[in-house]
């Protein structure tokens, strides 16, 4: 794990809280990753750290919240930029806000409303039912 996601965890009360960025529970710290916030990793190749900086950072379930937010990406560019706007503001607050949580919830609930159920060119669901197992989405 890299020292810049275990100060993220510290600093932001994760193994308390229990929850990520986007309101994805966890049990372990090796379930976490960094996702890179302001500047994508593609764009950060040149960089000291390679963008691996706190205000640059969201950290994510990484096979639940990290893996979908990068389907979102694929599939709704606008909904990926409303749930980084959200994921910004509580790094800029250094706490994760229940309210920056509940918009992430609303927004991720609209983009299952359009594509739960539906499949991509693949044949596999857009929508893993991981994904659906969240803070505020009990089921």
């Amino acid at each position: 794990m890299r020292e810049v996601t275990r100060n993220m965890i510290r600093i932001y009360c994760l193994n308390k809280l229990k929850y990520d960025f986007m309101g994805y529970e966890f049990s372990d710290n090796r379930e976490l990753s960094f996702h890179h916030l302001i500047i994508a990793k593609k764009d950060c190749k040149g960089m000291e750290r390679k963008g691996f900086e706190i205000w640059n950072g969201a950290i994510l379930v990484q096979d639940r919240a990290h893996e979908y937010l990068h389907k979102i990406e694929c599939y709704d560019r606008e909904r990926f930029e409303a749930i980084t706007k959200e994921m910004i503001d509580e790094n800029v607050k250094r706490h994760l806000d229940m309210e920056n949580i509940r918009v992430i919830d609303d927004i991720l609930r609209s983009f299952e409303g359009e594509y739960l159920g539906v499949r991509a060119r693949n044949g596999n669901e857009i929508i893993k039912e991981e994904y659906l197992h969240r803070l505020l989405l009990k089921r």
